[in-house]
């Protein structure tokens, strides 16, 4: 079942603009458009200023085209979707709809999110794609059935793997990323919408991950560290699990490293569409017995489970 579009979902103006300011859109025909909008304005709204202040721009502004495209790509791609109640969870399928997305929305890392006041928040870092162009992006949901799509902005958002910490630290929001092939980074902020100035946190030191490297899934936080999944890519391309262990109170500390795989291709997960992976986008404790579901060559679906203690005494 696909979910329908929120009609008239609203636009925060302030965000909206540091939003374009970010993408470098925002000048006098921008703010003479929003100025003409509430703080609280929506899509149809905004169609509807849009024509007469380009028309009234045409003369003496030469961007005003080139803005006017980028506050509406930037509007179609911050949208809300619902689902019906009824729908059971396992049919209800979200599909690509904004530009952006025109050619996939892939590798969703959801995370149960805590908030300052207790309450949860689902959120998922995934990748746009749109044949060209790949754009980490945000999720966000409270209940499964009404979901905000999000962009997100600043120069650390890029390349693909954002994958957010499921609480603040120290009062930030905390990330895990990829800002190229070959390394894992870790970022904070004081806003979920904005990302910048990321730090080296692991780089490739076993012949299984010298290719490229990556997250596969947010922390999950243990009594020992925060606990990552990544992945590897070593000879012939060779997709594997790994897992390191942060420190709890200052992720940026690396405190222990599997040096062997935790899962490898096996001879029955080495054909598919894409041959010779296992990739996974999240883990789950259960007690303390560590549940990773997890795709063999994208064409099959599996789990494997292992016990966390036994995992935690083996990394190095």
């Amino acid at each position: 079942m696909e979910p329908e579009r929120v009609p008239n979902a609203a636009y925060d103006k302030p965000l909206f603009a540091r939003k374009l300011q970010e993408l470098g859109v925002q000048n006098k025909f921008c703010r003479s458009v929003l100025d003409q909008l509430d703080d609280s304005f929506t899509i149809n709204e905004l169609r509807r200023v849009l024509p007469a202040e380009r028309k009234h721009a045409e003369a003496v502004d030469a961007a005003a085209d080139r803005a006017a495209r980028g506050i509406l790509l930037l509007a179609e791609s911050n949208y809300e979707v619902r689902f019906a109640k009824g729908q059971p969870v396992s049919q209800r399928v979200i599909f690509p709809s904004s530009p952006s997305q025109s050619n996939g929305i892939e590798d969703a890392r959801f995370v149960r999110f805590v908030n300052d006041d207790g309450s949860f928040t689902y959120y998922a870092t995934y990748t746009a794609y749109d044949g060209k162009i790949i754009l980490p992006q945000l999720l966000e949901t409270a209940d499964f059935l009404h979901f905000k799509f999000i962009t997100l902005n600043g120069p650390a958002v890029q390349n693909k793997g954002m994958a957010l910490f499921p609480r603040k630290i120290d009062g930030h929001y905390a990330m895990i990323s990829r800002q190229d092939d070959e390394n894992i980074l870790i970022m904070f902020s004081d806003n979920i919408h904005f990302w910048s100035e990321p730090k080296l946190l692991l780089s490739p030191a076993e012949p299984w991950e010298f290719i490229k490297m990556g997250n596969c899934g947010s922390p999950i936080e243990t009594d020992a560290g925060w606990l990552v999944l990544s992945h590897g890519v070593g000879a012939m391309r060779k997709y594997c699990i790994g897992a390191f262990l942060l420190d709890l109170k200052d992720p940026t500390r690396v405190i222990g490293r599997l040096r062997e795989p935790l899962l490898a291709p096996n001879e029955a997960e080495r054909e598919g569409y894409v041959p010779n992976v296992v990739y996974t986008c999240g883990a789950l404790l259960h007690g303390r017995e560590l549940v990773v579901p997890y795709a063999m060559s994208d064409s099959a679906t599996s789990f494997a489970t292992v016990s966390l203690d036994k995992l935690l005494r083996t990394m190095q």
